[in-house]
């Protein structure tokens, strides 16, 4: 594996889109293995939290173009994990596809990008059933209204025109780690949404960021890939929440058998399954199951 993996890359530059949970854990991590690190965010609150760390920081909306002569072109590594931001459908698609084709327009006028990464969703994949899900399986073209704007960011990336010498689609399961637990306080509160028998597929906010920077410092002839990033352990949602309540000294939760507030529907009942990942990036989880990362956020 090359240096990025192994933080021999001090001096090159990064840029992160839509520096939110994931990517301010990333650029972080950069600015210890002495890059230098380029955010930008649409929240002033955070953005003050990251200059406090030594990131330079661009406060605007990704979709725009207003921050391209802001931010130097030609960087080594791009990432973009931008959220949705709310505003249903029409924000997600400003989100996702506006802010895509804004951050490839910059590269193609500013300098092309050596690597761009995008942390899209396993929310593509309209499989259930308890079906196990790799990377060949068919995605939602004709499914919801949230996979296709996310499919269609990918394809943005993939018909990039130019604006990165290679690039990776890292598709991530749910989520979770310090400060971000959903689960948790569900299960606190007595309900949790959705169904008790549906597998859960999860991954660690670090392992997310362990596995940027596994693609960041791939081999050069891994590229234009894409990657499922869960954990090992899927396990039946009842099983977790359980589990979490019994750490908690709680009861086991109910179950609503309905999305929570806010989300469109319920996640079907399947694995994502991870191997390629392992395979080409040498990646591997440090928190293989909800066992270990529940543990870490509960025992502090």
């Amino acid at each position: 594996m090359s240096g990025a993996a192994h933080g021999n890359i001090s001096g090159k530059q990064l840029v992160v889109f839509g520096c939110g949970y994931v990517g301010a854990e990333v650029a972080r991590q950069a600015i210890a293995r002495g890059l230098r690190v380029t955010a930008l965010t649409r929240n002033a609150a955070k953005a003050e939290a990251l200059r406090a760390d030594g990131i330079e920081v661009i406060v605007a909306d990704l979709a725009d173009d207003a921050w391209h002569e802001q931010i130097a072109g030609g960087a080594d590594y791009g990432l973009n994990c931008v959220s949705s931001g709310g505003g249903g459908g029409e924000g997600a698609r400003r989100s996702y596809v506006g802010g895509m084709n804004s951050v490839l327009a910059w590269a193609r006028a500013r300098g092309a990008v050596g690597t761009m990464i995008y942390t899209g969703s396993t929310a593509v994949y309209p499989q259930g059933g308890g079906a196990t899900v790799d990377e060949l399986a068919p995605v939602a073209r004709d499914g919801g209204e949230r996979a296709r704007i996310l499919i269609e960011a990918e394809d943005r990336l993939r018909a990039n025109d130019g604006a990165c010498v290679r690039w990776f689609v890292l598709r991530l399961a749910g989520i979770y780690g310090p400060g971000r637990h959903h689960l948790i306080e569900q299960v606190r509160a007595g309900e949790v949404a959705g169904k008790g028998e549906y597998r859960l597929n999860l991954i660690h906010r670090d392992d997310v960021a362990a596995a940027v920077w596994a693609a960041f410092g791939a081999p050069v002839a891994v590229a234009n890939e894409v990657f499922n990033l869960a954990d090992d352990g899927a396990a039946p949602k009842a099983e977790i929440a359980a589990w979490i309540a019994a750490r908690l000294g709680l009861p086991p939760p109910r179950f609503a058998g309905e999305p929570a507030a806010g989300r469109r529907e319920v996640t079907p009942d399947r694995v994502i399954a991870n191997a390629k990942a392992k395979v080409m990036l040498g990646w591997r989880p440090e928190y293989p199951s909800f066992h270990e990362g529940y543990e870490k956020i509960l025992s502090r």
